[in-house]
C-alpha cells in the first residue's frame, strides 16, 4: 500500500507560521488528489484542505480560508500545507491523505499518513 510520511509539525505562538510536508515513499502522487486533515482528542476528524489531481481544484475549510494554502510538487512527490496566522484552535494532529481512484476531492480518501502534531500556544 501507499506510504505517506508527514513532517514539519511543532509548537508555535499564536500568529506564527508552519509548513507541513507530505512525502510519498516508493510511489508517485501525480495521479492522486491530496488532502490534509486534522484531529484533536474527543472531536471528529476535520478536512482542512484538498487539492485535485493536476492541482486545478482546491478546497478549504471555512475556518482556514485565507490562512492556509495547499500546494503539490509532483516532480518530487510531495505536498505541502502552508499555514500562517495560526490560532490556538488550529492545534491538532495533522494527517496527509490521498484519493487514488479518481484524483478528485469528492470521495473518501484511500491512504493515510500517521500524522504530525501542530501545537499553537503562548
Amino acid at each position: 500500500q501507499l506510504e505517506l510520511v508527514e513532517s514539519g509539525g511543532g509548537t508555535v505562538q499564536p500568529g506564527g507560521s508552519l509548513r507541513l510536508s507530505c512525502t510519498a515513499r516508493r510511489h508517485t502522487l501525480d495521479q492522486y488528489a491530496i488532502g490534509w486533515f486534522r484531529q484533536v482528542p474527543g472531536k471528529e476528524r476535520e478536512r482542512v484542505t484538498c487539492i485535485s489531481r493536476g492541482g486545478d481544484t482546491t478546497i478549504y475549510a471555512d475556518s482556514v480560508k485565507g490562512r492556509f494554502t495547499i500546494t503539490r510538487d509532483d516532480a518530487t512527490d510531495k505536498a505541502y500545507l502552508h499555514m500562517v496566522g495560526l490560532k490556538p484552535e488550529d492545534t491538532g494532529l495533522y494527517y496527509c491523505a490521498v484519493e487514488a481512484v479518481f484524483g478528485n476531492c469528492r470521495r473518501s480518501m484511500d491512504w493515510w499518513g500517521k500524522g504530525t502534531l501542530v501545537t499553537v500556544s503562548s
